[in-house]
């Protein structure tokens, strides 16, 4: 279970934990990913382990996990909003690069050719399904940008930018989620009291499933289906939460549980460091941490870069109504 927190940290702390923590749960994650479970724990005995790199990755290398949530917060920031059209064009540019890793369904979307308000409703109706992690995976920027305007704000937000890539509504529902349960943590609130409150706020078609995935005594072995897609994914990320006491503790327990493990573990830290804060991630982490962004030239963040976004984030974000804060055009 969640320890107490004492004493309070400054909501800034918390923001910071948050991006850095994403950011070293996916590069963590990353060697280990589509490995058994259990794979994490053989490899490292003392429980925690380091950035160790291995699968065509770097030691500290995060993924597009990380890239494309850097994308949509550095989006928020220079638009002073959420500009739809912005965030795809962002994207695009970063699939055409070439990144090392993308997911199917979103490098499908981001190459059609159709545009930022057709490409994912076209792939959803051909293919039936698209309730992958994709949307999921890069939500912590956006979730700390939009934690300032309230729940049902923040959560309709996180489903607008679901959406760019995802047509899925059930993708859209568990990033709504997602970006509520970092609100609340950033406020200092203990996210899994919140999480009934948040249920109340999703789509009633899609409220039923989630109520079971993020129950108190579902685990991973319940779950028939890949940690890919959306509702194992995030459901996972919480256990991980619920089930530990520390920032490294959470991971450690979310990579070992195997499948999906960069952004299974990306989701878990985005969690957790808006839990525990920024000192609670060990330096033998951030140290190593760095993020290429294909398309964008040799451009690398490093964690000190990561920890500016965050700030950024966090001081810049919109406060009151989010009306005007979402454009379309």
């Amino acid at each position: 279970m969640i320890s107490p927190r004492t004493p309070p940290r400054a909501r800034g702390d918390r923001a910071a934990g948050a991006v850095i923590g994403s950011a070293v749960g996916d590069a963590l994650g990353a060697p280990f990913e589509f490995g058994p479970a259990g794979v994490f724990s053989a490899r490292f005995p003392d429980g925690v382990g380091t950035l160790c790199g291995g699968g065509g990755w770097d030691p500290g290398e995060a993924t597009d996990d990380t890239q494309m949530a850097v994308l949509v917060g550095e989006s928020l920031l220079e638009r002073g909003g959420l500009d739809l059209p912005d965030v795809f064009d962002r994207f695009r540019r970063w699939a055409a690069g070439e990144p090392k890793d993308i997911g199917l369904q979103t490098e499908d979307v981001l190459t059609n050719g159709e545009p930022w308000d057709r490409a994912a409703g076209l792939h959803f109706q051909v293919n039936g399904r698209a309730a992958g992690n994709g949307s999921l995976m890069r939500a912590t920027t956006s979730a700390v940008y939009f934690a300032p305007v309230g729940r049902t704000a923040t959560m309709e937000a996180a489903r607008r930018i679901a959406a760019l890539t995802h047509g899925d509504r059930a993708a859209w529902e568990g990033t709504a989620v997602f970006h509520e349960l970092v609100r609340t943590a950033l406020a200092g609130d203990d996210p899994l009291t919140a999480v009934p409150d948040t249920l109340a706020e999703v789509h009633p078609d899609h409220r039923p499933r989630w109520a079971a995935v993020l129950a108190p005594d579902w685990h991973p072995a319940l779950e028939t289906e890949f940690n890919g897609a959306v509702w194992p994914c995030l459901g996972t990320a919480l256990w991980a939460l619920r089930t530990t006491d520390t920032f490294e503790s959470a991971l450690a327990t979310a990579v070992d549980v195997g499948g999906d493990t960069d952004t299974v573990a990306a989701v878990t830290g985005g969690l957790a460091g808006a839990v525990y804060g920024i000192d609670a991630v060990p330096d033998r982490w951030t140290g190593l941490l760095h993020v290429p962004l294909p398309g964008y030239g040799d451009r690398v963040l490093r964690t000190l870069d990561l920890l500016a976004l965050a700030e950024r984030l966090n001081s810049e974000a919109p406060r009151g109504s989010h009306k005007g804060q979402i454009r379309a055009e």
